[in-house]
């Protein structure tokens, strides 16, 4: 930590910007396809890979010439020079992975989620706090142009007093991919209340606030753990918050539906990849996303100029700030709270009835 303010400290005067050097431990779909394109976009460096499988081994030398590869995390951590490490790694392993690193004194990136439950979480919160050591959650998701969009059209007025918060994100897989997410228990990081609602539940804090109490309908139809789940919360706000994700639905709904008093704010799809079903509610052109409406009007909603890297560039420019925590793009305590309503969604679940979120850390 003391290399890396000196280091900052000299780059300052010369004028010159802060390219962090990091380490990235995992090259899978997350590690390769996700982080590494994002931390070159915010001009780090990545300096070394961990990674045990060959064929990953070669794809990290081929596209990334110069960057050690080591066996694991613990190989990763003793390579000199590295400002920062990002876990892109199964999620059942990121609590103890977290706590390695801030025991090594290096800032870190824990993909979300931050752990598989909320106690675990704040435990990690805790130890970074103790160490001073920086730690942030890659909610990625949240720096959306779409999510942006959202959150500009609800904080404007337009909608008038918001009531509903509608947020799906449904998949046509009647058979399941064969990877970790798909084969492991929801207590080893399995299931798509782990994956995909830690997503949905961080953008709908970020849009109403911390969230109250949780009814929930969660089944497993095709993986080991949860590929089904249904999520209503309600926030301390006022506003209902209906968070539904499935892997077999032949026919997804539209991704986000906004309903306040004024108006309503509506969005086909979220991954610009054209596969909205509802052709009639597509973007209007590149230049908008989303849809605010008024009974039979519409209006098509400007895209923000906001992107996923700008995650990175925010993570980039804290470690050069002198308070790195304060700096950094997403706050672990909001993970911490995700955790607990997803820890709320299973024990609603399994009883059939509604139950409060109590989030460790907060009265």
């Amino acid at each position: 930590m003391a290399g890396q303010a000196l280091a900052a400290d000299a780059a300052c005067r010369l004028g010159q910007p802060v390219m962090p050097t990091v380490g990235l431990a995992g090259f899978g779909s997350s590690g390769r396809g996700i982080h590494t394109p994002l931390l070159l976009q915010a001009g780090m460096r990545v300096a070394a890979v961990s990674t045990a499988n060959p064929q990953r081994a070669e794809q990290v030398r081929a596209e990334l010439p110069g960057a050690r590869v080591v066996a694991d995390l613990d190989a990763l951590l003793v390579v000199a020079g590295l400002d920062l490490i990002v876990l892109a790694t199964p999620s059942g392993l990121h609590a103890r992975q977290a706590r390695q690193c801030i025991d090594a004194g290096i800032a870190v990136v824990v993909d979300k989620p931050l752990a598989t439950d909320a106690t675990q979480a704040f435990a990690v919160v805790q130890a970074a706090r103790a160490a001073g050591v920086a730690l942030t959650v890659f909610q990625n998701r949240r720096f959306d142009a779409q999510h942006a969009a959202a959150r500009e059209t609800v904080r404007s007025g337009r909608l008038g007093e918001v009531f509903r918060h509608e947020f799906r994100w449904e998949r046509w897989r009647p058979t399941p991919k064969d990877r970790w997410r798909e084969n492991a228990s929801a207590t080893d990081g399995g299931g798509i209340l782990l994956d995909l609602h830690s997503h949905m539940i961080d953008a709908a804090v970020d849009l109403f606030g911390p969230i109250d109490t949780v009814y929930a309908e969660i089944a497993a139809r095709t993986t080991a753990a949860e590929d089904d789940a249904f999520l209503a919360c309600r926030h301390l706000s006022g506003v209902v918050s209906h968070l539904g994700a499935a892997s077999v639905s032949a026919a997804p709904g539209p991704r986000v539906r906004i309903l306040g008093r004024s108006g309503a704010f509506l969005l086909n799809s979220f991954e610009d990849d054209g596969a909205g079903i509802y052709p009639d509610l597509a973007d209007a052109d590149a230049g908008h996303c989303g849809w605010i409406y008024t009974g039979a009007q519409r209006t098509a909603v400007l895209r923000p100029a906001a992107g996923q890297g700008d995650f990175y560039d925010q993570v980039s420019r804290a470690l050069g700030t002198q308070d790195s925590q304060d700096a950094m793009p997403v706050d672990p305590v909001d993970a911490v709270h995700t955790l607990a309503v997803i820890d709320a969604a299973r024990a609603s679940a399994a009883q059939a009835t509604v139950v409060q979120v109590r989030t460790p850390g907060r009265r």
